[in-house]
């Protein structure tokens, strides 16, 4: 049995400030394992299926089992690269959640998750020696070049993830966190600083931006009442002594009269910190106006697992094991402390900050200097509505698809038009309309939101001046035959057709065109063969582009869809996405080929292009041209011959 090395005293001043003492064991929270190790379906050192944690070890099969949280996409691939090319060893690189954010998993919805692989040794991500300190407005921190940190104050991996105890208002909200450092010798001290604006860290001037407008800092404000009528920053700040996890505290942005009420959501502890001992600003402990526990934590064991990354350590070692205190995880209930976003509203998926920048310091002193930090990266930022069309400019008795570019499963998109007109359903991620006009999506995070969370509009015109054929394709289907699509369409006349192009998709939004021109043929009856011995999809569309005789002028059909088994010889993936810096392209397959690599952006401008020698087995590269890039999408194809594979990219510089 793994021996656990934490006994969590928390310190509350409730109303009276009388001093009061918890401590917590190893616990399951809102169906996650609380107990300083990775691996889901395990608790305490033993196996027990049902509980979710960052990772998996091993396969678990049957009702009820707990799923891993964090996206383990390359990660073989990465530690094979840890030994075949140790430089790597020093690249940080980051995994989001591996479900859509606001899914519901196991009766619990799950709003977000991050794990980010820091710099260690000497770099720029680093407070620079000196009097840098919580409470200061982060436009004066300052930051080195380079310099190297203690490596007890060296922060190697952290992790963050929130969800609701179940799917409704009345269930709590949690946050869990963990930290990885490099030595476990004496106390160890750290912050998770939450943001409400988009700070951000810029390495080439070595300056934080975006921060907020009080005092660099976004504060939180109430009314006579003592409602809360704008919510802040937040830091949760925890002190790991030499064998436990000794305190840890929560605080909020606040002017300093605001101490001066009583706030119905919280207690005021008593502590206050700004950026000097006149300041207007700062940091005020906060506790529950309930009893009872809320705040948990625990340390590793020795030998505890490090995960399917395994772990970096500041001398460039890999290991795959934790040292005894070497992970240290943490859960708070955020409802019961009053910072659940419900507080001030009734939308489940309220977002309680934006940003996320996690820091450690030198001393148990809330204003200790600090030293390293992750960060600052974005959270409860699910991608935002973006909508494009296959026809801009329709013509008269024409029609166009209008779909959103980057959906996710778990939103619900809702259409309307005040001069157009949808023609079906408009709700979902894909309309048809049959007139110009504007048409406007909203976008809800889940079914049970209350309130848009985001909104894109896009303006359809008439084009007065362009033909309609009559000898338009009907009757158009397909089938598969032998891995061969078999697609056949009639015609009434050829008069007007200049040629066919028989295209192809598989997500039916992008085309591209298989085969040759396919001129006019008397009888009006066409047969097209197209090879998917290659093919790795669940899925491919097909449409007939007809260009016209007289003035080159170009026409679609419809689309039909061929349900196809899953060939697992190719697999196509990128991650991260969204890309804020760099990404991979990962690509597998079983044998050997050179294969031309490309990147459009939405306008089908190319951004980049190599060819490559494909191996047997699993093939990546890292793209890191991407600071040039404007933020959207973009389109990573790999040709083999005549197959293509695409993936969807999207990019949100921070």
């Amino acid at each position: 049995m793994k021996q656990l090395l934490l006994s969590l005293f928390l310190l509350l001043i409730i109303g009276s400030k009388n001093l009061s003492a918890q401590i917590t064991s190893p616990q399951i929270k809102a169906g996650f394992g609380i107990d300083a190790e990775l691996r889901s379906n395990f608790f305490n050192g033993f196996l027990q299926v049902g509980n979710d944690d960052w990772f998996s070890q091993n396969v678990v099969t049957g009702s009820g089992v707990g799923e891993f949280i964090i996206d383990t996409t390359g990660a073989a691939y990465i530690v094979s690269r840890y030994a075949s090319t140790p430089s790597t060893r020093m690249l940080p690189f980051f995994r989001n959640m591996r479900f859509p954010q606001f899914s519901v998993v196991n009766g619990r919805l799950l709003i977000d998750a991050v794990f980010i692989r820091d710099h260690h040794g000497d770099d720029s991500t680093v407070f620079a020696s000196g009097s840098n300190k919580n409470g200061m407005n982060p436009n004066t921190w300052t930051t080195p070049v380079s310099q190297g940190i203690p490596d007890k104050n060296d922060i190697l991996d952290m992790f963050m993830h929130v969800r609701r105890e179940g799917t409704t208002t009345a269930d709590s909200l949690w946050l869990f966190g963990g930290v990885s450092i490099d030595n476990t010798t004496g106390n160890r001290y750290f912050d998770f600083e939450m943001y409400q604006t988009d700070i951000y860290y810029d390495k080439p001037s070595l300056k934080f931006y975006g921060y907020g407008p009080d005092d660099g800092h976004t504060s939180w404000q109430f009314d006579a009442s003592g409602n809360i009528t704008r919510t802040g920053d937040i830091i949760l700040t925890a002190e790991y002594g030499s064998s436990n996890l000794s305190f840890i505290e929560a605080r909020i942005w606040v002017h300093k009269d605001a101490l001066l009420s009583t706030p119905n959501a919280f207690n005021w502890s008593g502590s206050f910190d700004g950026a000097g001992s006149g300041a207007t600003y700062g940091y005020a402990g906060i506790t529950p106006k309930t009893a009872g526990n809320f705040y948990s934590g625990l340390q590793s064991s020795n030998g505890t697992w490090a995960g399917p990354f395994s772990l970096v350590l500041q001398n460039n070692s890999v290991t795959t094991t934790y040292a005894a205190k070497q992970f240290m995880e943490f859960s708070v209930n955020l409802s019961k402390l009053g910072l659940d976003p419900l507080v001030t509203s009734n939308d489940i998926c309220g977002l309680p900050f934006r940003r996320i920048l996690v820091k450690s310091r030198a001393s148990t002193s809330f204003t200790a200097e600090l030293k390293d930090f992750v960060g600052p990266f974005s959270f409860f930022r699910a991608p935002r509505a973006d909508v494009a069309t296959d026809f801009p400019s329709l013509c008269p008795g024409g029609a166009a698809d209008i779909w959103v570019t980057n959906a996710l499963a778990t939103s619900q998109y809702t259409w309307f038009t005040t001069n157009g007109n949808i023609v079906g359903s408009n709700v979902g991620d894909r309309i048809n309309v049959d007139q110009p006009g504007t048409y406007v999506v909203s976008q809800v995070l889940m079914d049970s939101c209350g309130s848009t969370y985001a909104t894109d509009t896009i303006q359809l015109t008439m084009q007065n001046f362009c033909e309609v054929l009559t000898t338009k394709p009907y009757n158009l289907n397909a089938r598969l035959q032998n891995k061969t699509a078999w697609v056949n369409w009639n015609t009434s006349s050829e008069e007007g057709v200049a040629y066919y192009e028989l295209q192809r998709s598989y997500n039916g939004r992008n085309y591209y065109t298989v085969g040759n021109r396919i001129p006019p043929r008397s009888g009006g009856a066409y047969l097209e063969l197209d090879d998917l011995q290659q093919c790795d999809q669940t899925q491919v569309f097909y449409r007939v582009k007809y260009v016209a005789s007289s003035g080159g002028k170009i026409y679609y059909t419809n689309a039909v869809r061929l349900y196809l088994r899953r060939n697992n010889n190719y697999t196509l993936t990128v991650a991260p996405n969204p890309v804020h810096e760099q990404f991979r392209i990962s690509f597998t397959a079983d044998r050997m080929e050179s294969a031309e690599i490309t990147i459009t952006n939405s306008s089908g401008a190319l951004v980049h292009r190599t060819i490559e020698q494909i191996k047997p087995g699993t093939n990546e590269w890292q793209i890191t041209n991407t600071a040039s890039w404007s933020n959207g999408q973009y389109i990573v194809q790999v040709k083999l011959g005549n197959e293509v594979f695409r993936k969807r990219l999207i990019v949100s510089h921070q």
